[in-house]
Order: C-alpha cells, then sequence, then structure tokens
C-alpha cells in the first residue's frame, strides 16, 4: 500500500500548490523556534536533527570534531530529541464524521487534511504523532520524524476509510481529549481535527478539556469539518425528511420548515460560543466546510498564518 497510499493521498498536484508553505507553531516550543531546522553541514547522519554554532557556556562534549576538521568551526549537535517539535494530530474517527453517506464524507475530508499536514510536518522535520478516536482512544503512534513514518501513518488514515462498521463509534471529544493530555509529557504542537458535535452540544466539558491542553503550554489548532449546508444550515427540501443518527442509529422525522430555524440558532451558538472561547485563548479555529476542496481551504489558511506570524 505504501506507494499508492502516498498517491492517493498527496496527489503530485497538490504537493505542489502545499510545497512552499510550512506549518509554524507561533510560539517557542521547549526553547526552539518552530519549523526552523538550519543546518551549516549536510552529510550527517539523521538521529540528529541540526548542527548549531559552538557559544561560550555550551557543553564541551557536544562538540562535533569531525565537522570542526572539516570547516575549522566548532559546531555542537542537536539531537533530533531536543531540537524537533513535537505534533499531535488528533483525528475524530466517531461514526458522526462518516457524514454524509453519499459523496465525500467528513472523514474521508478529515483524513485528506490530515496526510496533507502530515506531509508538511514531516518535509520540515518535525516529530508527529497520530491519535484516532471517537469515545475513546482507538490508536496511538508516538511523534517520530523521519520521512519514513509518513507510510505507517498514511496506512493507519487509510484503514478509517475502509471500515464498514457504523452504529458503534459515539463522540466523546472532551473525555478522549482529557486521556489523551496525560500521554503530552513535553510541549507539543496540537492539531485536532473535528467535527465538534458534542452530546447534547454540550460546551463545558469540551471546553475544559481545550483548557487542559492550554494550561499544559501546548498550541492548540482546531479544524472543524462540516458539511455546512445540511448540518448548519438545515436546508432540506421542505419535505419530511428522516434523520439517522450515524453513532446510535437512532431515527427521527422532522419538516424542516417546522424545525429550522430552532436549530439553526442552537447550532450556530453552540459553535460560536466555541470559536469565541478560541479567540479568547489564543487557539487557531479553522472551520471548513467539505464543499471547500481540502488543499485549497490548507493553502487558504497556511497562508494567512504565515502572515499573521
Amino acid at each position: 500500500m505504501a506507494y499508492e497510499g502516498v498517491r492517493k493521498y498527496l496527489l503530485p498536484e497538490v504537493v505542489a500548490r502545499l510545497k512552499p508553505l510550512e506549518l509554524k507553531a507561533k510560539a517557542i516550543v521547549e526553547g526552539f523556534i518552530t519549523g526552523l531546522h538550519k543546518s551549516p553541514y549536510h552529510g550527517f547522519s539523521i538521529e540528529f536533527a541540526e548542527h548549531q554554532p559552538y557559544s561560550k557556556g555550551d557543553n564541551l562534549k557536544a562538540i562535533d570534531w569531525k565537522v570542526f576538521a572539516r570547516t575549522e568551526r566548532l559546531y555542537i549537535k542537536k539531537y533530533e530529541e531536543e531540537t524537533n517539535v513535537r505534533t499531535y494530530v488528533l483525528l475524530d474517527v466517531s461514526d458522526s464524521m462518516c457524514y454524509p453517506t453519499e459523496g465525500i464524507s467528513k472523514l474521508e475530508y478529515a483524513v485528506y487534511l490530515s496526510a496533507a499536514l502530515i506531509y508538511l510536518l514531516l518535509k520540515q522535520r518535525d516529530a508527529v504523532g497520530l491519535a484516532l478516536f471517537d469515545e475513546r482512544l482507538r490508536e496511538f503512534f508516538p511523534p517520530r520524524s523521519r520521512r519514513s513514518w509518513l507510510i505507517p501513518l498514511l496506512e493507519s488514515l487509510d484503514k478509517q476509510l475502509k471500515r464498514t462498521s457504523y452504529f458503534q463509534r459515539t463522540t466523546a471529544i472532551a473525555e478522549t481529549i482529557a486521556q489523551m493530555a496525560v500521554r503530552f509529557h513535553r510541549r507539543s504542537f496540537i492539531l485536532l481535527i473535528t467535527d465538534l458535535f458534542a452530546p447534547e452540544l454540550a460546551i463545558e466539558p469540551l471546553v475544559r478539556s481545550i483548557k487542559q491542553l492550554q494550561a499544559n503550554k501546548h498550541e492548540v489548532i482546531i479544524f472543524q469539518i462540516l458539511d455546512e449546508e445540511t448540518e448548519v444550515a438545515l436546508n432540506f427540501d421542505n419535505k419530511p425528511v428522516i434523520l439517522k443518527d450515524l453513532e446510535t442509529a437512532e431515527e427521527i422525522e422532522i419538516l424542516p420548515s417546522v424545525v429550522k430555524s430552532l436549530y439553526e440558532r442552537r447550532v450556530r451558538s453552540y459553535f460560536q460560543t466555541l470559536a469565541a472561547y478560541c479567540y479568547q485563548w489564543q487557539i487557531d479555529f479553522v472551520p471548513l466546510s467539505i464543499k471547500t476542496p481540502y488543499d485549497k481551504a490548507l493553502l487558504t489558511y497556511l497562508t494567512k498564518r504565515k502572515h499573521l506570524y
């Protein structure tokens, strides 16, 4: 699957558009600026990420004497563990993400977006981990910065699109984020990809879980994936519609014109409140519609972020 997977999720024309960009955290993570990996000397082992000019007070044991022999300059080794920012892609794979069942689903959109983000981060030699969750943590891959790490991550993402069982994976975003937070031992870059639909649209638990990440000095970006036309605007033909909960199989028949106004007010209020909290805490909140090509949406966001930070 390796080669086919790369081709499937990272089409050449998409990679070409994303190539000039780097996803950079605006904060200093573990004392190093994210994404900046300059090396004055090439050809060293991949086990360490860069060389840094020697400064008074640096550990003499870290001096790379082989580099000195070639360049007559003092450089110290900065190992991968010390230099690469740790990034975790947290992907919601609950059954609500499988909507709509015709055309591209939120999950498929999120998988392609995840693949593009992982590619960009590994390209700039950051360490990337992946967590797949619904009501609990399903799979967890610790951060690695090797280019070859792309393949197992893409394979795991691909499995999500091939699963055939539904009505089994409910959503517990707040609880699973709180559980995963204990795995993030160092300050990290957290990319949360989800539709943000919580049971009963309960804001408080979700807010607490995100604040927990903030309290631990992690930088967070939330990519919200929605089919706005039907999930927010409730734009259906004005005739009875049977709505089915993909997570519980529960069905309800509605007349869109009767509930549309009340539904929209509640859903928009919920998402606007979350967006306001994110703005207050300086968390990037990025709403994405599945009707917008993922590479175009990502390119627009990264270009904007590049100019802001």
